[in-house]
């Protein structure tokens, strides 16, 4: 694999003043698409998302507090 240098050429590129800067009015130039850029596709990348081990005890923390709020606001109409 060879490296490929993601930053445009400055003396190549049009509308830049000197510095890099681009004047107003003109698009600056796009980002390059290299096959390099972006995380590698490992084949044991960790699953994304929620998984079931942290939701299952969080799940259980929520519902015993909406639990002790029915129990307190039924305590205070009866």
């Amino acid at each position: 694999m060879s490296y490929v240098n993601p930053d445009p050429e400055p003396r190549l590129s049009t509308g830049l003043e000197p510095g890099g800067g681009v004047p107003p009015g003109e698009t600056p130039p796009a980002e390059s698409s290299m096959p390099e850029a972006g995380p590698q596709d490992l084949p044991n990348n960790p699953a994304k998302g929620w998984a079931k081990g942290p939701m299952a005890p969080i799940l259980a923390v929520v519902l015993i507090f909406a639990a002790g709020l029915l129990g307190y606001a039924l305590a205070l109409i009866f």
